[in-house]
């Protein structure tokens, strides 16, 4: 996956928006204001993504290209590059698995009325 099919993946999740917070090479995308993925949009691509601290261990030792996200809490945020090699289906699944860690937090009443959000 390269840098686009990630934003437009992002983007088809309800609720997403971009921004630039962190200046104008780095993407973030929010669900409700809440950073759920990173990436650069200069130099080498990669993705960074809020994970289940278990599973976030659990990734980095099954895949050599997952290390803790640089500049990120390493608990909860897992950073991968974005290369041809790397499976789709895996990036578009780590991406679902990070929005929904930042869904889950968000208040139940919010949440309750606005069920697009859980999937």
């Amino acid at each position: 996956m390269n840098t686009e099919s990630v934003r437009d993946f992002c983007l088809s999740l309800p609720m997403t928006t971009e921004d630039m917070a962190f200046g104008d090479g780095v993407l973030l995308f929010r669900v409700c204001d809440k950073i759920f993925a990173c990436t650069n949009l200069e130099g080498d691509p990669y993705l960074t993504l809020k994970c289940d601290p278990d599973y976030a261990l659990e990734l980095r030792d099954r895949y050599d290209f997952i290390d803790p996200a640089y500049h990120w809490n390493k608990k909860y945020w897992n950073q991968m590059p974005l290369r041809d090699n790397i499976d789709s289906n895996m990036v578009k699944e780590l991406i679902l698995h990070s929005y929904r860690q930042v869904v889950a937090k968000l208040p139940k009443k919010f949440r309750t009325e606005h069920p697009e959000l859980t999937f």
